[in-house]
């Protein structure tokens, strides 16, 4: 192991970004890459006709809809660290494509409204953030409206997610009086002036010390002896910091700020990346691989079809778990036990892509698909025994039938619908005797209903018709080698197979899953299938 190697991997911090819609998740990642130079102007992701749409939001949907529907990447550089940005949906309806995106994160940055604190969708993934232990940093945004009283928002955090906080700065005020934070450790406060979303790389910032004359004439003699007073019971009866259980996700920091203003933004950034961790080591069965010390491996977690209408390719999307990628090298497929070389890795800024010929532990990369990668495939040097373990696949909740309008399109129909499912986002099934000619596709969330007709629509220039079932629960078979259609009680069942020729069935309720495995000896039906 060199120790240019070493450095490298240690200068990685990959994060994911999530949060309920309009927390403001996707302005706060592009103050993140104003910051890195990566940007020139941020966007505005409900901006007017003329202004620009938020980089993390390439899709012609997105922009449409002002909502992040898939999840994007987004490297740069910032103060000699190398910063990979998993951003990721809002939304409940595209939770499966947040989920697999944090399977590849070493820490999350959660995104909070101080005007509504924890919401739903947050809960749904901080628990994704705690199965998998990883580091939570809390930025509680729009500090510049009118905010919920800031202990209100750490007792929420703690109560409704059950995690510990540790405030790093403080806010003074809120909505027009938000005079700025207090920087408990550097014990100054940072002021701001306000600005526009777009055009300004940075808001003016400027630091005094607590004790200065010309702090006492910026917040007052009230405001100043207000923070005091919040700041000793903060001292007295806060938790203190411990970067250990940080990193073990028992304890969150929380930092301040206004993302829109860009407030807060850079003191949370350089506090992150001196407290976050460097790639983590991942498991493998029994395995515990290590970044640094392993040679190449990475794992599939998302594929992406028509990322560039020009090229209408597919880009399977890596994360690196250890060691150094190296274009000009073999890789070792371990799910088809073949050997070859990644063909056009390239880092990826959203839709933009730069080739690249090499790539270390922490880093995202995208790799041409010629439709071999499914989602949770290990890639790794040849000679590699272990596989990293599969994403599990979530049960749909949503069904319906899929009607193709056009049959002289046929063949672009199947290649569409196939693709698409190959990404995760939705599933599709066969019925059992039909075949392809009774094509039922089955979603998390029913936004995706909507995504799946414009993609087909506007990508394969398919025309189609959606027509919704009743069916409310999914079960795969446990035994592949079933007939479903030989089993008893199957009124109001359907009968289908998945992609991968696995027999399911659907039902309307809850109460037939049980009728059905009563009627039916030795019958095991499992609610997740693994990749």
């Amino acid at each position: 192991m060199s120790e240019d190697l070493k450095k490298e991997i240690n200068r990685r911090r990959t994060f994911a970004i999530i949060s309920h819609p309009d927390a403001g998740k996707t302005t706060l990642t592009e103050k993140f890459l104003l910051f890195g130079g990566a940007i020139n102007t941020a966007g505005s992701v409900k901006g007017k006709a003329n202004s620009k749409y938020a980089v993390s939001d390439w899709m012609d949907i997105e922009k449409e809809r002002g909502i992040s529907v898939t999840s994007s990447v987004l490297q740069f550089e910032y103060d000699d660290f190398c910063i990979n940005i998993l951003d990721t949906p809002g939304h409940q309806d595209f939770s499966e494509d947040t989920y697999r995106t944090l399977m590849a994160a070493d820490s999350a940055v959660m995104v909070i409204d101080a005007s509504k604190g924890v919401e739903a969708q947050t809960i749904k993934l901080f628990k994704v953030c705690v199965m998998r232990h990883i580091p939570i940093f809390t930025f509680i945004n729009k500090m510049d409206r009118d905010a919920r009283d800031s202990f209100e928002l750490m007792s929420d955090i703690e109560e409704v997610l059950g995690i510990d906080t540790c405030p790093i700065n403080w806010p003074i005020g809120s909505g027009k009086e938000f005079k700025g934070i207090y920087d408990r450790k550097a014990k100054t406060v940072r002021t701001f002036t306000a600005v526009s979303t777009g055009g300004a790389k940075k808001a003016e910032e400027k630091d005094y010390d607590i004790d200065s004359d010309e702090i006492k004439e910026i917040v007052g003699e009230e405001g100043l002896e207000k923070l005091a007073e919040e700041i000793e019971l903060l001292d007295e009866a806060g938790n203190e910091f411990d970067i250990e259980k940080v990193r073990q996700g028992e304890l969150s920091p929380v930092f301040f700020g206004s993302a829109l203003n860009t407030f807060g933004v850079e003191i949370f950034l350089k506090y992150f990346l001196e407290m976050a961790t460097t790639p983590l080591a991942r498991r493998a069965g029994d395995e515990l691989i290590d970044p640094v010390e392993s040679p190449f491996s990475a794992f599939v977690f998302k594929i992406q079809a028509n990322m560039n209408k020009a090229h209408r390719d597919r880009i399977a999307f890596l994360r690196v778990c250890s060691g150094k990628f190296d274009a000009n090298k073999d890789v070792y497929h371990v799910q088809s036990d073949r050997k070859f070389k990644l063909s056009q890795p390239q880092s990826i800024m959203a839709e933009e892509r730069k080739v690249i010929s090499e790539a270390y532990a922490g880093d995202v990369i995208g790799v041409f698909d010629p439709g071999v990668f499914s989602i949770g495939d290990t890639i790794a040097a040849p000679g590699t025994k272990f596989e990293y373990e599969g994403i599990p696949t979530f049960a749909p909740e949503h069904f319906c039938r899929l009607i193709h309008q056009n049959s002289m399109k046929r063949k672009q129909f199947i290649k569409g619908i196939t693709q698409i499912a190959q990404e995760g986002a939705i599933q599709i099934f066969e019925e059992y005797t039909a075949g392809m000619s009774e094509i039922i596709v089955g979603v998390v969330g029913v936004l995706q209903f909507d995504v799946l007709k414009h993609r087909l629509e506007n990508e394969y220039g398919c025309e189609v018709r959606l027509e919704a079932l009743p069916y409310q629960f999914i079960r795969w078979i446990k035994d592949p080698s079933t007939d479903p259609t030989k089993l008893k009680r199957m009124n109001n069942v359907k009968a289908v197979k998945d992609m991968k020729g696995n027999p399911l069935l659907l039902f309307v309720n809850d109460w037939m899953i049980k009728m059905v495995l009563e009627d039916n000896d030795g019958l095991e039906l499992m609610e997740f299938r693994k990749n």
